[in-house]
């Protein structure tokens, strides 16, 4: 490809992150197409004017389909609420468009599994915003696993917490809806099992347990509705590779601003990781004496490919945005027939039916098998 034609549905927050690597991946990487950002959609005509002039886009549009329709588009960021994925993605691959759509696919395990097949029928690429596994260090931790570096892997503890729902005065809004899923099992847990899939493979098994906090949040307008969803899950899982673990989610979590936090236990050593410190990771390797052993603080640098397209020193840190350029590197390459380093529809519909598996374990109140 000598150039991409780029359309964005949604300049939310995740929207803008989208619009940033697009606008970034080219001063970063330099080997890439050229990048036109074309064409912009929101939910007033007000409102696409304003983001198309703040983000750079040369057209815009209250109309999201104007946007799959436009000929000048080859690929569509999909960056809306959770309940209109599956339909945007689904129209932007029968119009022959590649597909970058945020995470999770969608709500209902049956319109995932219609994303992936029009993925397959377009021949298109279609990937979801896992941007957790693009991390310079998280790489460099999954080559550490795959060497051995740790041995075998029996049992594994992730987590994923922030606060921005634990204040039970915040006013009830579109993540407290069934219509968005189930809560933090699909809204958060998704990342760290994209963590999972990616550095230590399928989860077989699971048993779940959801929660909620708070039962009603205040409206704006006056009055109280009930919360539909769970703002807090956990659950214990069983791994394809044999290894035992447990996942813990809450959205509810005072004081964890972006925690993504991961601890794998292997016959030779173990590996610690913490979102909220990205730029490095502890690793303990049972070798010599015991008096000298313990854990070993690594520093994400430019030895960590391709934390130095950004950074030629070490120890001075990526951010979350500069995941997601990375991710929109990814994605051009498999634009480009290259081998690419991200999730498609076909392993993020595996991540989906672990969810849903977890939920029909929570209602059922049993062990349940993914593959039910």
């Amino acid at each position: 490809m000598e150039s991409v034609g780029v359309g964005l549905i949604g300049t939310g927050y995740m929207g803008k992150c989208h619009a940033l690597a697009w606008n970034a991946v080219n001063p970063v990487f330099g080997d890439c197409p050229d990048v036109h950002l074309v064409h912009l959609a929101d939910l007033t005509d007000e409102q696409a004017a304003a983001k198309a002039r703040e983000l750079g886009f040369a057209k815009c549009t209250a109309q999201w389909r104007a946007v799959i329709e436009d000929p000048q588009v080859d690929v569509v960021s999909i960056t809306t609420p959770n309940a209109f994925h599956a339909e945007m993605a689904i129209a932007a691959l029968q119009a022959g468009k590649h597909v970058w759509c945020e995470k999770p696919m969608a709500p209902a395990v049956e319109d995932a599994e219609r994303m992936r097949e029009a993925a397959h029928a377009s021949g298109k690429v279609a990937i979801l915003g896992y941007n957790y596994i693009q991390n310079p260090v998280m790489r460099h931790i999954g080559a550490l696993l795959e060497s051995g570096e740790i041995g075998t892997v029996h049992h594994v503890r992730f987590e994923m917490d922030e606060d921005f729902m634990a204040d039970p005065g915040a006013h009830f809004f579109w993540k407290s809806e069934a219509s968005s899923g189930y809560g933090a099992l699909d809204d958060f847990a998704v990342h760290p099992l994209s963590l999972i899939h990616s550095l230590l493979g399928p989860v077989s098994q699971v048993m779940a347990d959801m929660a909620k906090p708070f039962e009603q949040r205040p409206l704006r307008q006056g009055g109280h509705r009930s919360v539909e969803t769970f703002d807090v899950a956990s659950v214990l899982i069983r791994l394809e590779s044999g290894a035992a673990g447990t996942l813990c989610v809450s959205r509810s979590a005072w004081g964890r601003k972006g925690r993504v936090a991961m601890q794998i236990f292997g016959s030779q050593g173990s590996i610690l990781f913490d979102q909220e410190r990205m730029n490095e990771f502890q690793i303990y390797r049972n070798t010599g004496h015991a008096a000298n052993q313990g854990f070993c603080t690594v520093l994400a640098s430019p030895d960590h490919p391709p934390y130095d397209r950004f950074l030629p020193a070490p120890g001075h840190g990526l951010g979350f945005n500069d995941q997601k350029i990375i991710e929109c590197r990814q994605l051009l390459a498999a634009m480009s027939g290259d081998d690419a380093h991200v999730i498609d529809f076909n392993e993020g519909l595996a991540i989906e039916r672990t969810v849903h598996a977890m939920a029909r374990s929570f209602e059922e109140g049993r062990w349940v098998s993914v593959k039910e």
